[in-house]
């Protein structure tokens, strides 16, 4: 039963972003690069975030409960903030990197554009994220032990692996809208980014009452993959025909001139029939 639940939660957790990282990833070394250093920027904000609350936890006095709780409210929120100030100093050294390539390349064009990377580095901050959510949970569900066995929730492993695996794919959507927002100089959507993450991490003090944090952190996702699709210069029409498995007779191209993400002006090019 342990080795079930082990399995099952990990490919949960993990599957989604697997199949992520072999279809669009795996192939070019480049793109592994960059989900290397995202997954890198991240585990750096984490471990200054847990330092600060090491130290605020240490420095109070353990037996005060509200004192302790707060501490951990503040961690949370301070971690949160620290993870988006650290994907803005990742897109500002994507952006030199960006002008290197360009330099170096001979027609003057860089390999990735700023819109593949946004969505590489994003996965590798959900990738790092997940890992560190899932890795101690996943070693304990191998037992021995019960869960539930004293009247909790026997769902403990199953919810937390549907919540890490909604947070590879914020992340991986947040990135999209974040490095949009620096971009074009939209501030309010990074805003707008900060505030869906802070919202979502708010939301699992709600545990063990776990639909207060699952339900909201899905209606969250539903949002900014929306959002980070229109971004991306997708539409209606070509998510319908997708969905319905069909294929289209126009060849989509942004324009030559069009740089980083946001809502290119897409060309209709009809494709040549073979003869």
């Amino acid at each position: 039963m342990t080795l079930a639940v082990f399995f099952g939660c990990t490919f949960i957790a993990f599957g989604p972003a697997l199949g992520l990282f072999l279809f669009t990833i795996a192939r070019d070394p480049l793109r592994i690069i960059i989900l290397i250093a995202g997954a890198f920027f991240w585990l750096v904000s984490l471990l200054l975030s847990s330092l600060i609350w090491f130290i605020a936890v240490k420095a109070s006095n353990p037996q005060d409960e509200p004192l302790q709780k707060g501490l951990l409210i503040f961690g949370v929120m301070f971690s949160v903030l620290l993870q988006e100030a650290f994907r803005f100093l990742y897109y500002k050294l994507l952006r030199k990197a960006i002008e290197g390539l360009v330099a170096l390349s001979e027609d003057g064009c860089s390999p990735i554009s700023i819109q593949q990377m946004a969505y590489v580095a994003g996965v590798g901050f959900g990738l790092m994220s997940g890992a560190f959510s899932m890795i101690n949970l996943l070693a304990d569900s191998l037992g021995p032990g019960t869960v539930g066995i004293h009247g909790d929730s026997q769902l403990y492993f199953l919810t937390s692996a549907f919540m890490t695996m909604v947070l590879i794919f914020l992340h991986t959507f947040w990135g999209i809208i974040f490095f949009h927002g620096c971009e074009h100089r939209r501030w309010w959507e990074i805003a707008a980014v900060v505030i869906m993450h802070l919202t979502v991490s708010g939301s699992t003090f709600c545990n063990p009452l776990y639909v207060g944090s699952l339900v909201p952190s899905y209606l969250v996702m539903a949002t900014a993959a929306a959002w980070a699709y229109v971004l991306s210069g997708g539409s209606a029409q070509n998510l319908r025909r997708f969905l319905l498995c069909k294929s289209s007779a126009w060849l989509w191209q942004p324009p030559e001139n069009s740089s980083g993400l946001g809502n290119p002006s897409l060309l209709a090019l009809p494709q040549a029939e073979p003869k």
